[in-house]
């Protein structure tokens, strides 16, 4: 059999489920996975083997109305990613689609519905056509479902249509099997058991952040970064790994210490075991929080995780 090698980007709104399809797709964790959206800040590529094609996956951040700077950047790595990909996936949430036309509805299923919509019109702008993944498709009704998808097939931007559900990985295989089919022949891009091409000390600080957000989601919505200061391979074998966190406030210092540094411990110890498993060694990992206002103004910032900040 010819190999065959290619680049898929999945596009969708925040909360759509993009990672959790990308991990699913890769059989590794390969993005971060919380329950904030805008979780994903570049565009991480997953490596996904299906028999003799390799499907590189390009997991950008959520296409939404963009407000500050960041917000913009993250935007055009979106459309950047999807421009320079072999496909495109849109991942689509149904469930909040469908929510959002409901009388009553709530505000993040009404913001997630006007992402859908731009989305769309980004690609009619683009020239551009996509497969269509309805996720989060559990419990739904088939007839439900089978409206949701003609409507959004008649925008004329799909080319064709699947159903799944990327936590219980129902229909998932389908989808990589059509991904494989339209990999162009070729060589691969990546060894067969790489599975993910984000530099280790950046990998390092997204799973740091996962951590925090866990923890402390309710009282921290977004206003913190992190920054891996110094990875250093030690000649036990072991990993010594420094890192910051960035707060834009004083009063956001607390928070992520806890009541004697309990916050700040159990953070650092999730995010040490995990990289420990990931890394395949011992790992000594240090936590030290920052109080700068201007983090996510800052140039350097940007580069570090591929995002232009001039967007």
């Amino acid at each position: 059999m010819t190999s065959r090698a290619g680049f898929a980007a999945i596009i969708g709104a925040p909360n759509a489920g993009k990672s959790t399809l990308t991990n699913r797709l890769v059989g590794a964790k390969v993005s971060i996975v919380t329950q904030k959206v805008q979780t994903t800040r570049f565009p991480v590529r997953g490596v996904a083997m299906a028999g003799e094609a390799q499907i590189v996956l390009v997991d950008t951040p959520g296409i939404f109305q963009p407000r500050r700077r960041l917000d913009r950047a993250m935007i055009r790595a979106a459309w950047g990613g999807a421009q320079d990909a072999d496909v495109i996936v849109h991942l689509v949430d149904s469930q909040a689609e469908l929510a959002a036309e409901e009388p009553g509805a709530k505000a993040a299923d009404k913001r997630a519905a006007i992402d859908v919509e731009s989305i769309v019109e980004g690609l009619k702008a683009a020239g551009k056509t996509a497969i269509l993944a309805l996720n989060k498709i559990d419990g739904m009704k088939r007839d439900t479902l089978l409206a949701l998808s003609k409507k959004l097939f008649d925008t004329g931007v799909y080319s064709e249509v699947f159903m799944i559900s990327a936590a219980d990985g129902n229909g998932v295989d389908d989808l990589k099997d059509r991904l494989a089919e339209l990999m162009k022949e070729g060589p691969w891009f990546y060894p067969a058991e790489q599975t993910a091409d984000i530099p280790v000390r950046l990998l390092a600080a997204e799973i740091t952040r996962e951590k925090l957000y866990l923890r402390v989601h309710e009282e921290l919505p977004y206003a913190a970064a992190v920054e891996t200061t110094a990875f250093e391979e030690r000649h036990d074998g072991s990993a010594r790994i420094e890192q910051t966190i960035y707060v834009e406030r004083e009063s956001q210092r607390p928070i992520i210490l806890g009541k004697g540094g309990q916050t700040l411990k159990w953070i650092g110890q999730k995010a040490r075991e995990e990289l420990c498993e990931l890394l395949d060694r011992p790992v000594h990992l240090f936590l030290h929080v920052k109080v700068d206002d201007k983090w996510a103004d800052k140039r350097e910032f940007y580069g570090d995780v591929g995002l232009d900040f001039d967007a």
